[in-house]
């Protein structure tokens, strides 16, 4: 599934500017054959806005995933979008998928990183969450929750195929773009589809370098450090020939591993 990342910090605290966005890339994405356009955590309002975030906080159903599944629609692309989602009076940081049919699948993250993130949502408690989509069990997963292997490991376990985690990655931490990423792809078995921001927001400067890695460790696609957007294809068939080449599931033993949980 040929595989679009949108490496951009959009219009922070604007959510109709960053629609706007996320329609023209999802014309390019589809102009390239993509049929899946990923973009960056807390893409829909920004990530550094504040208090902003409680006030911009949407439901799962709310008037923003309408208006995607429309820009899905009408171009013909799956769109994964990080955004703030109020649940009561609660606020998680979410991604959503979503298809010209409706939402697809919608992840909490579950890890939040540093005082940012604990002062301004509430973690997520979901086990993997996963949807078929193109012919490959895709999993969704946000930022620094992807600094764990076992919960990577989980989603492999789980039969994920494409690890869709759009992320908000700031310096000094560009190491995780340029490595980390490609050896979970490889120990996992697995393509992953790691999308940033960009530039300077607030506090943070984000490092962009965002990448699709595939099973074999090899970056697919790996964008600047700028806005970019860029594609490249998650193959079923290479994916198959990797896991028999490299067979990590099978070959685990877990009975040596109960304490680590």
């Amino acid at each position: 599934m040929r595989t679009a990342l949108l490496q951009s910090s959009g219009r922070p605290g604007s959510v109709d500017e960053n629609i706007k966005v996320l329609d023209d890339a999802a014309g390019r994405a589809a102009a390239a054959g993509a049929g899946l356009l990923v973009a960056p955590e807390m893409f829909l309002t920004g990530y550094a806005i504040g208090d902003d975030i409680a006030r911009l906080a949407e439901p799962a159903d709310g008037a923003s995933a309408d208006t995607i599944t429309a820009i899905a629609a009408r171009h013909g692309v799956a769109v994964a979008y990080g955004y703030p989602e109020r649940d009561g009076e609660r606020v998680y940081n979410s991604v959503q998928l979503v298809t010209a049919d409706g939402p697809l699948a919608n992840y909490r993250k579950t890890h939040l990183f540093g005082c940012f993130e604990r002062d301004h949502f509430t973690p997520g408690d979901q086990p993997p969450v996963q949807a078929d989509l193109g012919g490959l069990r895709v999993g969704l997963m946000i930022c620094y929750d992807v600094e764990f292997p076992e919960n990577v490991r989980a989603h492999a376990l789980a039969g994920t195929d494409l690890l869709l985690v759009p992320t908000a990655q700031m310096h000094p931490f560009q190491f995780v773009a340029e490595s980390v990423v490609p050896v979970r792809a490889f120990e996992n078995q697995m393509y992953v589809a790691y999308v940033n921001r960009a530039g300077q927001e607030g506090e943070f400067e984000f490092v962009g370098l965002s990448v699709l890695a595939g099973p074999d460790g090899v970056a697919r696609t790996r964008a600047g450090r700028g806005e970019e957007l860029v594609v490249a294809d998650a193959d079923p068939v290479l994916l198959a020939a990797s896991r028999e080449a490299n067979p990590y599931l099978k070959d685990r033993r877990p009975g040596l591993y109960g304490s680590l949980v």
